[in-house]
């Protein structure tokens, strides 16, 4: 039976952007059903206070609406609910024309040579962040899994279902990514990274973007903490049962 795709992207106030996103991924219509799959594209409005829900409505195939701004892991979680498909795609609301790209990074999976795909970016041509968030992520994630990964914040992934079901839920916040890979490593699950030429918009070094960044270090650094008492939880339990 020929797989079935389904590409879910979480969106916050991204009414100026998602059209333009949803309108490149079904360009590539013709591409996805060539390599012999079936698509869905399901958004899911997590309690955005513009018209998110209304601009993407003719876009998409499924649409889920939360009450209330819930985090983009709520938001994978609810999308990933909805999803029929044997192989899933996450994606940001704002690569715009640049969304097409992304579908390289099913490739991989469908050669059956990864359960899991990174999109690795290319560097930002503007002055943004600091890079302390993505330093400290990218240590974190190899002292707490052993895996070396050049994109430790990538929201771009395609993963098999049934390998994430094995997983759990997603993290909260801005913590899901880092959670993510070091969740997959644990489990087993075959990673690729790889280079595609997305773009997105980034923050800048104003002062919206450094509490966007504060904020992000502090879910960051939360999230790994979280994931090394799991670690740690684990050890003592083999401790115990070794008496």
């Amino acid at each position: 039976m020929n797989p079935y795709l389904s590409i879910i992207i979480p969106a916050w106030n991204e009414a100026s952007t998602i059209p333009c996103t949803l309108q490149h991924l079904l360009n590539q219509s013709d591409f996805i059903r060539g390599a012999g799959m079936s698509f869905e594209i399901i958004v899911v409005d997590d309690g955005s206070v513009d018209n998110t829900y209304e601009a993407a409505w003719p876009w998409v195939d499924k649409l889920v609406k939360h009450d209330r701004r819930r985090g983009k892991g709520a938001a994978m979680q609810s999308g990933v609910a909805k999803a029929r498909g044997d192989l899933l795609l996450f994606l940001d609301a704002d690569l715009q024309d640049t969304a097409g790209e992304a579908l390289v990074l099913i490739e991989p999976l469908l050669r059956r040579e990864a359960d899991m795909a990174i999109a690795k970016l290319p560097p930002s041509t503007a002055k943004a962040g600091f890079g302390l968030v993505k330093g400290m992520a990218r240590r974190g994630i190899h002292r707490l899994s052993g895996y070396k990964t050049e994109a430790p914040l990538s929201g771009q992934r395609a993963v098999r279902a049934d390998r994430l079901r094995e997983l759990g839920g997603f993290a909260h916040g801005f913590g899901v990514e880092v959670a993510l890979t070091i969740d997959a490593v644990r489990h087993g699950l075959r990673i690729v990274e790889l280079d595609v030429p997305i773009t997105h918009r980034e923050t800048g070094r104003d002062w919206h973007g450094c509490v966007h960044r504060g904020k992000q270090f502090a879910e960051v650094g939360l999230t790994l903490l979280t994931r090394w008492k799991g670690r740690k939880q684990v050890w003592l339990s083999s401790d115990r049962s070794s008496i």
